[in-house]
């Protein structure tokens, strides 16, 4: 399965000490005041130069997730041709560890994929979306029926031609999958997974940008990633925690396990101003 908080793991300590830091900085009132006399600057102190530089990494964080996607193929390489519930579909079949029996974390899931209209012609499927946009209706996934959500097409990797992100909520975990693809000829490849409580979700020129809640309160979560051309994949590019403005913060609703890499959708909260959902021209 997907890296997701484990990829922050080794980070957290860095990050941790980084937010003491910031909080001593806080309650400005933001009015103008001299800031005194500038102090020297002091160059990075460099820590045990004694220390062998480490030639390997000693965990694997999953940094690229790119793989063909067996038993889907796309159409002509045009990925709108590829229909979501098939790709999903296959991400179950693929870890029956996840999905399948009694004991499986993702096991609602798997069950609800039944109330997903797979292999619905591509344009009655946009003709609804658009119908739904239009009357202002909202995805709710957890009210039941199909776990997955509104697709986006969108050039995520500067080729001209659009990639498809995926979302489909993990139940009854309440996580949700952030899935990206692409069309490699005519084989559908994912170049992008993650999994975790969201709170947000942007699609910015080459790059999937994931907002998620944080257990420090009044921070948040902000993840990217960005197309490589080198690795043929989206690498996490940015872990940050920032401040969300607020002086409480819910705590964030916890994976069961911890997420491993392996097997990309779009989630509805989105802030930014992405690429039309699916249907869109």
């Amino acid at each position: 399965m997907p890296a997701s908080r484990r990829t922050r793991a080794a980070r957290r300590a860095v990050v941790l000490l980084s937010v003491t830091v910031a909080l001593a900085g806080c309650g400005d009132d933001g009015g103008l005041r001299g800031a005194g006399a500038t102090p020297t600057a002091i160059s990075p102190a460099r820590l045990w130069p004694e220390l062998t530089p480490a030639s390997s990494p000693a965990f694997n964080l999953g940094e690229v997730d790119r793989e063909v996607v067996k038993g889907v193929a796309v159409p002509g390489g045009d990925i709108r041709a590829v229909d979501p519930v098939a790709a999903v579909r296959a991400e179950v079949a693929a870890h029956p560890d996840d999905y399948a029996g009694d004991e499986a974390p993702y096991r609602e899931t798997a069950r609800r994929l039944a109330d997903c209209p797979e292999g619905q012609d591509r344009q009655e499927r946009e003709r609804a979306q658009k119908q739904r946009q239009k009357r202002g209706e909202r995805q709710d996934p957890d009210a039941g029926g199909c776990p997955l959500l509104e697709p986006y097409y969108r050039d995520l990797t500067g080729d001209g031609r659009p990639e498809l992100t995926l979302g489909f909520r993990l139940l009854p975990e309440k996580l949700t999958a952030v899935r990206v693809y692409t069309a490699d000829r005519e084989r559908l490849t994912r170049i992008m997974a993650y999994d975790d409580a969201l709170s947000g979700v942007e699609l910015a020129e080459r790059s999937v940008i994931i907002r998620s809640p944080s257990e420090v309160a009044g921070y948040e979560y902000r993840l990217q990633w960005t197309w490589d051309p080198d690795q043929r994949a989206m690498l996490l590019t940015h872990d940050e925690m920032l401040r969300t403005g607020g002086s409480a913060h819910p705590r964030s609703p916890q994976p069961s396990r911890s997420a491993q890499p392996g097997g990309p959708s779009d989630s509805p909260g989105r802030s930014a101003a992405p690429e039309p959902p699916a249907g869109a021209p």
